[in-house]
């Protein structure tokens, strides 16, 4: 599989589609990304929260591939903030993943209750970039406002901002936000499996994979939901990175450069657009909300 490439505002060229690991328990965790990174996928993304970094290390280390063409993420987890806890918290990551260095490391939420430690944290992530431990850094769930108080207090424009982003949900003041700063949007949950997505109407699809818009298109194409969707984001110049433990998904949903959508099927799946999220909200997001990083 040749994978798309984006370049990140530090010149860093980081593939396009990832695997994702949330909520991989991490026996399925090894298998997954072993089975990725055998059809061709070039980007794992892990977090210390998701505790499964030693797998997805594991899984990279026996691949037979060079470091240097896998590019790995992690995440440092909001009970870490602060400037000396996450270089702890990285180092504690780094050895679990049994790695020398990461290619991208985030700030998993702000928190605007205690934004400065969020701030303190990134000015930690970018003293790890300075010396040589990450070669890119940024931050997941950050909004316009989040962004600019971050970027008045520090000196480093996040190369990545990491947000839920699918068709029932596609962000377009936060995407405008980070394209102005030159800012990668990845997005997590890029196929709207948000445990239980919150849909605006009874009745309407759960899941953007069940809807008759992406079916309709799907079937045109001769292919699945998935891969209309991943197609969407690619299209949109995102960098999705779905989860599953599936080999036969793992393997179907990068299977999206055989074919193109056209103006009009992007804008129909466009306008599937709720305007509500499934996920946490970045606003009230606060550590005593979530339990400690896993060890």
């Amino acid at each position: 599989m040749s994978q798309p490439v984006l370049t990140l505002n530090n010149g860093v060229r980081m593939p396009a589609i990832g695997l994702g690991v949330f909520q991989s328990p991490p026996a399925q965790t090894l298998t997954a990304v072993r089975t990725a990174l055998e059809a061709g996928y070039r980007l794992i993304d892990t977090a210390s929260l998701y505790g499964n970094e030693r797998e997805v290390g594991q899984a990279v280390r026996e691949s037979g591939l060079d470091r240097a063409e896998v590019f790995v993420t992690s995440k440092l987890w909001i009970a870490d903030y602060g400037y000396d806890q996450a270089l702890a918290a990285f180092g504690a990551s780094l050895d679990r993943l049994g790695l020398d260095y990461l290619d991208l490391y985030l700030v998993h939420w702000p928190v605007p209750a205690d934004f400065e430690a969020t701030i303190a944290s990134y000015r930690a992530a970018e003293k790890l970039l300075s010396d040589g431990f990450v070669r890119a850094i940024g931050v997941c769930n950050h909004t316009r406002e989040h962004l600019r108080r971050l970027c008045q207090a520090t000196h480093v424009v996040p190369a990545v901002n990491q947000i839920e982003l699918h068709p029932f949900f596609t962000q377009g003041g936060n995407r405008a936000a980070n394209d102005a700063l030159g800012i990668v949007t990845q997005s997590w949950s890029p196929l709207g499996g948000v445990k239980v997505y919150r849909a605006k109407d009874p009745g309407t699809a759960v899941s953007p994979l069940d809807h008759p818009v992406i079916r309709q298109i799907a079937r045109a194409h001769g292919t699945g939901p998935a891969q209309v969707i991943v197609r969407w984001h690619l299209q949109h110049g995102l960098s999705p990175i779905p989860k599953s433990v599936r080999p036969e998904r793992i393997r179907s949903n990068a299977d999206v450069l055989g074919f193109e959508l056209s103006e009009e099927q992007m804008a129909r799946i466009d306008a599937l657009d709720t305007g509500v999220r499934g996920g946490p909200d970045p606003e009230v997001v606060e550590p005593r909300l979530y339990g400690p990083t896993p060890r």
